[in-house]
């Protein structure tokens, strides 16, 4: 049995539509060689979808929550891939949702597109792909699509312009000049008032910047990391969304799956001397842009020097020479984030209802964001949201 006649089809399309056809894959090794090949060609995608760091939250987090791959890829007339949207399906109060793979740790969700499709894309060739997906047999109820880019590298994202509504935040970027000079990517001011912060962390025996490598160098910073944040979410009143198994595997997973050219799924960038571990940024990076996942600095006195923000200018510093772009570090508005960038990047939900079941799960997934959206541009329902968390976590 050939590759293709394993997979799925779940709905045919004839005429003159770009959209021939539609198939469903409902496991990873299925999807593998598909979205292998789809990188290879450097599609229009973003660095949070490779099938290394997705393979990693599916076989952890996703496992673990019940989530199933559900990955859709689309053919053009000459059956050639043109779309592959890495979904994954899971029964949410009693409707079947598909989401993009991740949970809640992508900044972005895309999916990924063949460059020339992507930039002629219309209505109609997204409304053949939700048809296919809603023919599907034993139904989708609603597709929820959160957190979309409305544009990636200039290109429109074609999903996102179906049934769009704005996401709870926006995200923080800032986009740099190639080969721009150290000052226009971190001002003059910023960078003298970092580096007089740094001459107290200098003193520190053997204190360094680096990008670890090493599954070695990975795994000792993570053992610090897994110490260090429950303790900085602690002092902030906050859970720790790291405390589960799953999501410390599927972090160990992804920082240690190297991509076909050599790099790592997610990458860790530390501040440390030889008697702590200082500072520690997560990020994914590809196609020019680099975005920050997850970090924590020490609890030490060290912490008043701004160790977050030097590392901060260092990785800026490090991705600007390698010819990046563009960065971001995440959604929301927090101040770490305003002292680099200085736009607000839009993303956007949809929610896509498939079944008369999905009509009323999307209107209240829908309404849900839409609430949320509202507390957080309101800073007197934030304060009152913010000390109603604290209460219920006493």
């Amino acid at each position: 049995m050939t590759m293709v006649a394993a997979f799925q089809t779940v709905h045919a399309y004839g005429g003159t539509s770009r959209i021939a056809r539609v198939d469903v894959l409902r496991s990873m090794s299925e999807a593998e060689p598909i979205w292998r090949a789809f990188e290879a060609a450097s599609p229009l995608a973003t660095p949070y979808q490779t099938f290394d760091l997705l393979n990693s939250w599916q076989s952890t987090v996703g496992n673990h929550d019940g989530a199933a791959p559900f990955i859709v890829v689309a053919y053009d007339g000459h059956n050639r891939p043109v779309a592959l949207l890495p979904l994954s399906v899971s029964r949410e109060s009693g409707a079947q949702v598909a989401r993009f793979m991740g949970g809640k740790h992508p900044t972005f969700n895309m999916g990924l597109f063949q460059s020339a499709f992507a930039s002629a894309a219309t209505a109609g060739d997204v409304q053949r792909i939700i048809d296919a997906i809603a023919h599907e047999a034993g139904g989708i109820d609603v597709l929820a699509l959160m957190q979309q880019p409305k544009t990636w590298r200039g290109v429109a994202n074609p999903f996102a312009q179906v049934m769009d509504q704005p996401s709870t935040n926006p995200v923080p970027s800032m986009t740099m000049a190639p080969n721009a000079k150290p000052e226009d990517r971190v001002s003059t001011s910023t960078r003298r008032r970092l580096r007089n912060k740094e001459r107290k962390l200098q003193t520190l025996p053997g204190y360094r910047y680096f990008v670890a490598e090493t599954d070695a160098d990975i795994h000792r910073l993570l053992d610090a990391f897994f110490v260090i944040k429950p303790q900085r979410m602690a002092l902030s009143k906050l859970p720790n969304v790291f405390a589960d198994d799953a999501t410390k595997a599927f972090i160990r997973e992804a920082c240690t799956a190297k991509l076909p050219n050599g790099r790592r799924a997610i990458e860790l960038h530390a501040l440390e001397c030889d008697d702590e571990m200082i500072s520690i940024f997560a990020c994914v990076a590809g196609g020019q842009r680099f975005s920050t996942m997850f970090n924590t600095y020490t609890i030490s006195e060290n912490a008043r020097y701004s160790p977050g923000l030097i590392l901060l200018r260092d990785m800026i510093d490090h991705y600007g020479e390698l010819g990046y772009t563009s960065y971001d570090f995440g959604v929301g508005s927090d101040e770490y984030k305003m002292t680099f960038c200085k736009e607000d990047e839009p993303i956007v939900d949809s929610f896509i209802p498939l079944t008369a079941r999905g009509r009323l799960a999307a209107l209240g997934l829908s309404s849900l964001t839409h609430a949320k959206r509202l507390v957080k541009q309101n800073p007197a329902l934030m304060q009152m949201a913010q000390l109603l968390r604290n209460a219920l976590q006493r």
